[in-house]
């Protein structure tokens, strides 16, 4: 029994170097990029081990990017359901830190021509992206409920320039090799979201302040 264990733990082992790899690899390079001798090598594992638990690059690549999708998600709701008005938590979510000049490691999937072809590769992409803008949608009918914001502009609409803006601070970085544009993008959509802030509203409104470029996604 003991070595049936120790066969299985090492089996779960290798499945999960074998994955982080590929989320490693496919962001660096993407898809098209990421061959599965890479993936063995940085692994550090067998042909074998890999066609044992996967069918191939495609079908690891799909679980590479449904775990960077979920990341994602836990990463941007630990913001999103913060303490705090919404515009803070809206604030919270666009100042987190991240590898900015690496670029967004699912956005980065939108440019693989293979990715976007795929119904199931791109699949993880659509849920992530609709699961963000639905939820900072949420976050913001919310502080309008509260009459932390003000009632007129519509939430979806506002969500979805946050997402944009993100995702095209992102592009901007990585074109200039700085993350100026990317700071430079969220200050901007603060400072607009801030004007709809009311004046009751509790808590103190910052926009100055630059997002954290550092070590998360």
């Amino acid at each position: 029994m003991y070595s049936a264990a120790m066969s299985t733990q090492e089996q779960l082992g290798t499945q999960e170097r074998l994955v982080r790899s590929t989320q490693e690899l496919l962001w660096e390079r993407g898809y098209v990029g990421t061959s599965p001798k890479a993936i063995l090598e940085r692994a550090g594992v067998g042909q074998g081990s890999m066609y044992h638990h996967f069918s191939g690059k495609s079908d690891l690549a799909l679980a590479a990017i449904r775990r960077t999708a979920e990341g994602m998600k836990e990463t941007a709701e630990e913001c999103l359901s913060a303490p705090g008005t919404a515009y803070d938590r809206i604030a919270a979510y666009l100042q987190r830190e991240r590898k900015v000049l690496r670029g967004c490691p699912i956005g980065r999937m939108t440019q693989d021509r293979d990715v976007v072809q795929s119904p199931e590769l791109r699949a993880p992409l659509d849920e992530m992206f609709g699961w963000l803008q639905g939820r900072i949608t949420e976050v913001l009918a919310e502080g309008q409920r509260r009459g932390e914001l003000a009632a007129g502009p519509d939430p979806a609409a506002l969500a979805a320039a946050v997402a944009a803006v993100v995702q095209g601070g992102y592009v901007l970085a990585r074109a200039a090799d700085d993350t100026a544009p990317f700071d430079a993008a969220v200050r901007g959509v603060l400072m607009l979201l801030a004007t709809q802030v009311t004046v009751d509203a509790p808590g103190t409104v910052e926009t100055a302040d630059a997002p954290r470029t550092g070590t998360t996604n």
